[in-house]
């Protein structure tokens, strides 16, 4: 089977996450492909119709697989070759967004969703899963907080909260998780997720001792999961999938509020918490392995293709 995967490149690259799950189907004996959008908004996307076009016919994919909706709107222009489209979240949170991913929906041959949140608003009446995107395990992964503290150079007297993403994006909301951390008084470092290469932020994972999400909107978040792979303790406001993915896992923590008070006390009880906690355990549990997230794709894949 050859399948096409389509996102955007805007960044040299695509998404780390999209390149792990394409390599999971490869070991499976896909082929695949790879077409990075250029360009921002519907114009933007645009531009790259007759590139697509082109790499459709010099490919020769039996599905192409776009991830967020434009990018899927875009893939569903072309009507040679299904397309399966999923959807990450904030191309169904965002208004703008969201509309033209509603007609990514309706066209493609299948839509994937990667949490519950996300699936019930875009409401699909057919051709959709549920299916979060899954996470390499790793034996780094498994490295214990004292060695991962000395290989970072960390202070064994400091506690380090590492926030669940860049602080200027908007969405990730840091000014809420700043007014939490500093309750907390001196001894406490806030650490920017910026900048860093797949096996730094499986470092860093390993040597903090709290992963903090306070985002206004989500899917189903990766760092989520790659904290949970890692036994990173987790503080979280109710957003995305996270109540769900970390639900029964002991030193994970879900806030009832966003009130900076409720999050800087679950922090507190996160770093009384010893040990790794069992996320990568509720990971396996969930079938979120990427080689079974890989193998389920297939059958999307192949229901496709049959019909």
């Amino acid at each position: 089977m050859r399948i096409l995967i389509v996102a955007s490149g805007n960044k040299g690259a695509l998404a780390p996450f999209i390149v792990e799950q394409a390599e999971a189907l490869k070991a499976l004996g896909v082929e695949v492909g790879f077409y990075g959008l250029r360009g921002r908004g519907v114009r933007g996307y645009l531009g790259n119709l007759s590139g697509l076009r082109r790499k459709i016919k010099d490919f020769r994919p039996d599905v192409v697989h776009a991830h967020y909706g434009l990018s899927g709107l875009l893939a569903c222009l072309q009507r040679r070759v299904p397309v399966v489209v999923t959807y990450h979240g904030s191309d169904i949170n965002d208004p703008q967004v969201f509309r033209y991913s509603q007609k990514a929906v309706r066209l493609s041959a299948w839509n994937v969703f990667v949490s519950r949140k996300t699936l019930e608003r875009a409401c699909p009446k057919k051709k959709y899963s549920l299916l979060p995107c899954g996470i390499d395990l790793t034996e780094q992964q498994l490295t214990e907080r004292g060695e991962a503290r000395r290989t970072m150079g960390w202070s064994g007297d400091q506690r380090y909260i590492l926030f669940a993403g860049a602080f200027d994006n908007e969405v990730k909301n840091a000014p809420l998780a700043q007014e939490a951390v500093a309750l907390l008084g001196d001894g406490v470092e806030l650490l920017e997720l910026k900048g860093y290469t797949r096996d730094e932020v499986t470092s860093l994972m390993c040597a903090a001792d709290v992963l903090l999400m306070t985002s206004f909107t989500e899917g189903s978040p990766q760092v989520v999961k790659e904290a949970m792979a890692c036994g990173c303790p987790i503080v979280s406001v109710d957003v995305g999938d996270v109540k769900e993915r970390t639900e029964g896992v002991a030193g994970c923590f879900v806030a009832e509020t966003r009130e900076p008070e409720a999050l800087a006390g679950l922090l507190q009880a996160a770093f009384a918490f010893e040990g790794k906690t069992k996320g990568r355990e509720k990971l396996v549990a969930d079938g979120l392995d990427n080689r079974v997230v890989a193998q389920r794709l297939m059958e999307i894949y192949e229901t496709v293709c049959r019909k």
